[in-house]
């Protein structure tokens, strides 16, 4: 049910809201693909990955994980990073081009895990800025005033559609999730400018063209090998360099800053050659851009998320940090936003009954999902005809 969320109240002067994060984590697959493993499956090697890509290895689920998986365990993370309780919470937002089913929402499946009771919650997909995207959104419902806490969430599980026979896409490709935590604020901090962008004219340059409503699954669509990932390299390499720099300089413009204004930015993980010509023509100091392709692969919507998360691990990130995420994707689409850092990124030791505290949040959630599954089968005997 719709809360009414109180205005920001100081001095008996209402204050404009601003979003902040609060929490932070990420997920991260236990089984890792390297290089050289991928010299045994595929007709390629170690150097001309690392050439064309900047990419080491990345993480794989296993067969029992699914997005929503990673989804939940960095979730949980960020929830525990923010100190708040699950019920706290008044929206989910997962960007994902991996859902766990076509429908229920993978972010349904969040809050049921998560036990966030009072959450409403809504899957978005947008290909690789789908984070990026997500936070755009959750901004505008915090300083609307309409909701106070929303869980943003960017998870994949792109091996699951990747065709492993691909050399071009095969080696870029790896799973992960990464998850924050928004909360109202007045401080001025959070998203200081956003772009949104979009080309429908490119949506075959990088496409599952099977399992929808326009190629619905078959026997055809599985011999033709439609349910995977299909890319146009060349068209797409072209397209990403020229959206990173477009969407990089109008989110400055909107923000009235300059590039040596940025503190640190957090580009797309896709392709180190990408990024570099990018920074190149962005003319913005090697050392104040992060990149961790290198172990994670390209991630799509988790990219920017996970990077972000591992900024803030790595110390990179510092209070009154200005940084700027860009991304490109599937659609076509691109997305960047200026981010205003708000708060310590240091996190402070835990007194032991917050640990006490947490798993009980989480046996109360896995609790209360198990009895209501078990009334509304118990009521299914008794429905009226």
């Amino acid at each position: 049910m719709q809360k009414n969320i109180l205005p920001i109240i100081k001095n008996g002067v209402q204050q404009r809201r601003y979003a902040q994060i609060i929490g932070w984590g990420k997920s991260l697959p236990s089984k890792i693909l390297t290089n050289k493993d991928l010299e045994l499956i595929l007709d390629t090697n170690d150097e001309w990955i690392k050439s064309r890509s900047g990419i080491n290895q990345r993480h794989i689920v296993g067969p029992k994980e699914s997005t929503s998986t990673l989804a939940i365990r960095a979730s949980k993370e960020a929830l525990k990073i923010a100190d708040i309780s699950p019920r706290s919470i008044d929206l989910i937002i997962c960007a994902t081009d991996t859902p766990d089913y076509l429908f229920p929402a993978t972010a349904c499946l969040i809050q049921d895990a998560l036990g966030a009771s009072k959450a409403g919650a809504f899957d978005i997909e947008i290909g690789c800025c789908g984070f990026i995207y997500a936070l755009s959104i959750a901004n505008s419902y915090i300083i609307s005033g309409i909701y106070q806490n929303i869980l943003v969430v960017a998870a994949e599980s792109m091996s699951k559609v990747i065709d492993w026979s691909d050399r071009s896409t095969a080696v870029l490709f790896g799973d992960g999730a990464a998850a924050v935590i928004i909360q109202a604020t007045e401080k001025p901090t959070g998203l200081v400018s956003f772009v949104l962008g979009a080309d429908g004219s490119g949506a075959d340059l990088l496409i599952m063209p099977g399992g929808g409503s326009r190629n619905p699954t078959s026997i055809e669509t599985v011999e033709n090998r439609m349910h995977y990932l299909k890319m146009s390299g060349t068209e797409v390499y072209k397209f990403a360099i020229n959206a990173m720099i477009k969407a990089t300089k109008e989110a400055l413009l909107k923000a009235n800053m300059t590039i040596d204004e940025i503190d640190l930015m957090i580009p797309h993980q896709a392709n180190n050659r990408i990024i570099e010509n990018a920074i190149k023509s962005l003319n913005i100091e090697r050392e104040k851009v992060f990149l961790n392709l290198e172990h994670v692969g390209n991630t799509s919507s988790a990219a920017v998320a996970i990077a972000l998360v591992e900024a803030i691990e790595s110390g990179k990130i510092k209070t009154g940090y200005n940084i700027i995420l860009v991304a490109f994707g599937a659609g076509l689409s691109w997305a960047s936003a200026i981010l205003r850092w708000g708060i310590s990124p240091v996190v402070p030791s835990l007194p032991w009954w917050k640990s006490i505290q947490y798993r009980y949040r989480r046996l109360r959630a896995k609790l209360r999902s198990f009895f209501k599954r078990i009334r509304r089968r118990i009521g299914s005997l008794f429905t009226l005809d």
